[in-house]
């Protein structure tokens, strides 16, 4: 029987970080975040990509852009998701754990979204960015389907 994470004491747990938010940072020149990253993509596909990426840098400094993309988020979407206290289950971990220890347990509802899933999250911002590069055909990867929904689920509004 694997011990409790919640009675292992907490030497490694999070502590304070003078690091930037590396999400928020851009790639440099060569697509890199620091030491990783890049891009690994047929030489055929690179004016493509470079467009792309010249697009998206315009369009993260346009305020209409960005208003659309918020207007969405928020009412075709359906965000931000609450998040919800599991009371009990924070209770259940806290019961077993050491004294001052336990967690709080709080579930980010991203299936209350438009869609089911998280997906479209991301599809929102695609489907955007495809319409003001003039784009008029838009194709999908998708394994169990939730992409291929979102993605067609935004290019029918």
């Amino acid at each position: 029987m694997r011990p409790d994470p919640c009675d292992q004491e907490r030497s490694t747990v999070t502590a304070a970080t003078t690091l930037p938010n590396s999400l928020r940072a851009l790639p440099d020149e060569r697509g890199h975040f620091g030491q990783f990253g890049g891009r690994y993509v047929a030489e055929t596909l690179m004016p493509l990509i470079l467009d792309l990426e010249r697009e998206y840098r315009a369009a993260k400094e346009d305020p209409a852009f960005e208003a659309e993309f918020n207007g969405l988020m928020t009412h075709y979407v359906g965000r931000p998701s609450p998040l919800y206290y599991a009371e009990r289950l924070t209770a259940y971990y806290r019961e077993r754990a050491k004294p001052g220890f336990g967690a709080k347990i709080y579930f980010k509802r991203e299936e209350l979204n438009h869609t089911g899933a998280h997906k479209i999250n991301n599809c929102i911002g695609q489907i955007l960015l495809a319409i003001r590069m003039g784009k008029t055909r838009i194709i999908a990867e998708t394994g169990a389907g939730q992409h291929g929904v979102a993605t067609a689920t935004v290019c029918a509004r």
